[in-house]
């Protein structure tokens, strides 16, 4: 079982079992969203999904890696599609960003290692830069080396994203596929550590050169727990989609759906489980697909391979900081802990959700809360009233 594998390539060759989501590059295509916001509870495979999409779409520029590539992709549904989508396979450069290493103590380690996952994107594409450099000019060659390298000044790195597809647009002629993972991590870290402002006016400024302008961009695809409205990291992007929770599309997509799940435990003969799977992990309801949990499924599944009569546990807890929602509850007053005592007994609450969170104003609303909770995936809904 991929316990904390999320290297597309590395499950595939090394036998894993992997719960076919190709399909997610049908529907992308289809819906031809420019900018795309999934914003999913953590551990649903966001970061797995964005790493299946760069072995899909991208040209590594060596004939042979790109047929490597390709063929991670026998057996599984996307080559089933039709032509009009497998014909997209090894098309674009790629630059695939994740931010999930920005959790740091300050402005300046955090944003070191910003600058340093940008920097080893840049130097991953370096051959096709070195193959291709009469398409540049001299100041071009030596600004994307300056990235590369990491001694970039801040402002450079701010502009990098764009800078990285006009760059490639110039030597190769294709726009590139833009994948950032965990956008919200270093926004979170940064609220709590004090240094938020410095961190959102450096996020933007990434986003607004790379998204909103950027002429040589084939599409973007952006993960995040919570989508961040106020603060302007999306402002001016008036193609930007939005899929939370609450969305219809792509609901099947991250997390499994029932069928999988039982088609997993047969697979492994444990069948005979699925009564306590169920009852332990059938706990979300993404647009109108019933969700398990994936990272608990799987953990689940690890367990149940050596004793099929395994106990289950909440293997979920703990997978990451719950720093807000500890504040959060820490904060609240009589009547929100009143509430919180309900739902622990077992009840429901009737709260109106709102998809759009912000930090600054976080402790004004109460209502902040249930959205923390609903968005990072420690409430589900029952039904929706409209």
């Amino acid at each position: 079982m991929p316990i904390g594998v999320d290297n597309f390539e590395d499950i595939v060759q090394s036998g894993y079992y992997y719960v076919d989501k190709t399909m997610l590059i049908k529907e992308l295509l289809d819906l031809k969203g420019k900018v795309n916001l999934f914003t999913r509870p953590r551990r649903f495979g966001k970061t797995l999904n964005l790493s299946m999409l760069r072995y899909f779409f991208e040209d590594t520029g060596d004939a042979k890696r790109n047929e490597q590539n390709k063929a991670l992709f026998q057996g599984m549904k996307i080559l089933e599609a039709g032509q009009e989508y497998t014909e997209q396979m090894g098309r674009y450069p790629v630059f695939e960003l994740t931010l999930k290493s920005a959790k740091q103590e300050d402005y300046d380690v955090a944003y070191y290692m910003i600058q340093n996952a940008i920097s080893t994107e840049f130097e991953r594409h370096r051959g096709t830069v070195e193959n291709g450099k009469e398409s540049l000019s001299t100041k071009e060659y030596e600004q994307y080396a300056a990235i590369a390298e990491g001694k970039a000044e801040e402002k450079e790195v701010r502009n990098s994203l764009q800078f990285f597809c006009q760059c490639m647009h110039k030597i190769t002629g294709v726009n590139t596929v833009i994948l950032i993972d965990e956008y919200d991590v270093p926004l979170e870290n940064a609220y709590f550590q004090g240094f938020y402002e410095r961190m959102v006016s450096f996020i933007r400024s990434l986003f607004e050169a790379a998204l909103k302008t950027n002429q040589y961009l084939k599409f973007a695809i952006i993960t995040g727990c919570l989508r961040i409205s106020k603060e302007s990291i999306f402002t001016g992007l008036n193609h930007l989609n939005i899929i939370s929770v609450l969305d219809k599309r792509y609901s099947e997509h991250f997390g499994f759906t029932e069928q999988e799940v039982i088609q997993m435990m047969s697979y492994y003969e444990v069948e005979s489980r699925f009564p306590t799977m169920k009852e332990w992990y059938d706990g979300y309801a993404f647009g109108g697909t019933e969700v398990y949990n994936p990272w608990s499924v799987i953990n689940f599944m690890y367990d149940l391979y050596a004793d099929v009569n395994a106990f289950p546990h909440p293997y979920w807890i703990n997978t990451s900081s719950n720093d807000i929602i500890k504040d959060l509850i820490a904060r609240a007053d009589r009547g929100t802990k009143g509430q919180i005592e309900t739902l622990l007994a077992g009840g429901t609450l009737e709260i109106q959700v709102h998809e759009e969170v912000t930090y600054g104003d976080m402790h004004s609303n109460g209502e902040n809360l249930w959205n923390f909770l609903y968005f990072t995936g420690y409430l589900t809904k029952r039904e929706r009233i409209f």
